[in-house]
C-alpha cells in the first residue's frame, strides 16, 4: 500500500530579527553600561581601546573639567561618542543621526540612563550643522566626527562646524586614512592636528583651529 502524499503545507518561518552586538561605556558613572549595536550599514561603534585613549587626551587637555564642556556628535551611530561624554559629566550633549531605528535606539538609551543633558537630532549632519545656531555665544567645546567611510564627508561637515565650534574647541575626528601629511588636504587647512594614533585601519586625531598670529601694534 502506497503512502499518501504528504499535502501539509510547509510552516512559514518567522523571519529572524537582525542580530545586534553591544559596546560599554568605559568611564564615568555609567562606567560599563553596555549600548546596543544595531545591525545598520555603516554603522561603526568607535572601538574600546581608542575610545579611551581618547577620552584619556581630551581629559588632559580640558584638565578635567567636564562640567563646563558642551558637545556636539555628529554621524551618532550608537552614541557612545556622546554618551562617554554624558558619563564624565559634560554639561550638554547634542547628538544627529539620520537613520531612524538608530535614533529609536538613541532615544532608548536616553530614557534608560536618565541623561537629560543629552538632545535627540535626527536628521543629515550637514543639514544639521548648517541649521543648527550654536546654543550661546560660547559654541561647542568638543564636536564628534565619525562619518561613513568613502564619502568625502569631512572635506564637506568640517568647514560647516567652524561657525559652531567655541574659542580653543577641539573637534574629534576618525577616518579611514591619516591626516597627518606633509601635504594636507586643502580642507585641513587652518586645523592643526593636536593628537594623533591608529588602531589597525582606524585613524583618529584630536584639531584644534590654528591660532592667528598676533599683529604687533
Amino acid at each position: 500500500m502506497s503512502k499518501k502524499p504528504n499535502t501539509k503545507p510547509a510552516a512559514k518561518r518567522t523571519p529572524r530579527p537582525k542580530m545586534t552586538h553591544q559596546v560599554r561605556i568605559i568611564g564615568g558613572k555609567w562606567k560599563r553600561t553596555p549600548l546596543v549595536v544595531l545591525d545598520v550599514e555603516g554603522l561603526r561603534p568607535t572601538p574600546d581601546r581608542v575610545r579611551e585613549t581618547v577620552f584619556n587626551w581630551i581629559n588632559h587637555l580640558i584638565d578635567g573639567g567636564w562640567s563646563r564642556m558642551k558637545c556636539l556628535d555628529l554621524f551618532a551611530g550608537t552614541g557612545v561618542l556622546g554618551f562617554e561624554a554624558a558619563s564624565r559629566g559634560a554639561a550638554q550633549v547634542v547628538m544627529v543621526e539620520m537613520h531612524t531605528p538608530a535614533v529609536r535606539q538613541l532615544e532608548a538609551t536616553k530614557e534608560k540612563l536618565h541623561a537629560e543633558q543629552v538632545a535627540i537630532v535626527r536628521g543629515d549632519a550637514l543639514s544639521a550643522t548648517q541649521g543648527m545656531q550654536a546654543r550661546d555665544a560660547t559654541g561647542f567645546n568638543l564636536i564628534f566626527l565619525d562619518p561613513p567611510y568613502h564619502q568625502s564627508w569631512l572635506a564637506k561637515i568640517l568647514p560647516a562646524c567652524i561657525p559652531l565650534l567655541a574659542v580653543d574647541g577641539l573637534i574629534y575626528i576618525e577616518s579611514e586614512v591619516s591626516l597627518v601629511s606633509d601635504t594636507p588636504p586643502d580642507w585641513l587647512q587652518g586645523w592643526e592636528v593636536v593628537r594623533a594614533d591608529n588602531a589597525g585601519l582606524v585613524f583618529y586625531h584630536l584639531l584644534q583651529a590654528k591660532k592667528l598670529p598676533e599683529v604687533q601694534a
